[in-house]
């Protein structure tokens, strides 16, 4: 059986504003020898599946400097520090980035961002019958542009690639899985 390990020692290495970095040292369960792991501790984060009374997503068009790419995604983003709710966090990040506001919103899932590296967690939360009801509030750094698009066509945008943000496809996953009855929200 795979065994957790010991945390021997944690330190601070950097604080770089929307993550910090720590250096963990910890014991190898089976040979008991010392390693040390660089963890990125962050705030968790929120993934919005914005549906519109036609069965169509909200979704935006946004650059994304780690890739140098601009991606098909739906709005989402860090919760902010005091922010305990995933669901009231979802509700206002769509409402800044896109204008739009529904109803029945719910938590659909969640799951570890990247538990290799990363300490949080990201949550992805259904918002249901979905309309324009305000304008934009971007933050200083963010330009994007939203595009609504039919739910049956998510599949083939995924097969695709024209939506490949890995926490987006994780979230697509979990709407699947509530069509199907197979989540329950």
């Amino acid at each position: 059986m795979i065994q957790p390990w010991k945390k021997i020692g944690s330190q601070p290495v950097g604080d770089f504003r929307i993550f910090k970095i720590r250096s963990d040292t910890c014991v190898h369960p089976q040979t008991g020898r010392e390693h040390d792991f660089y963890i990125l501790d962050s705030v968790n984060w929120v993934n919005v599946i914005a549906l519109t009374l036609d069965q169509q997503l909200v979704m935006i068009h946004q650059y994304r400097f780690g890739s140098e790419t601009v991606e098909l995604e739906i709005p989402g983003g860090m919760m902010d520090p005091h922010e305990t709710d995933p669901v009231a966090a979802a509700i206002r990040e769509l409402r800044e980035e896109t204008g739009y506001e529904g109803e029945n919103a719910h938590l659909l899932g969640k799951i570890y961002s990247n538990p290799a590296i990363l300490s949080n967690t990201t949550f992805t939360v259904l918002i249901e019958n979905c309309r324009i009801k305000h304008g934009t509030q971007f933050d200083p750094a963010e330009d994007l542009a939203t595009q609504l698009v039919p739910v049956a066509e998510l599949p083939q945008l995924v097969a695709d690639g024209k939506i490949s943000h890995s926490l987006v496809v994780v979230a697509l996953y979990h709407f699947d899985l509530w069509q199907r009855g197979l989540k329950q929200a």
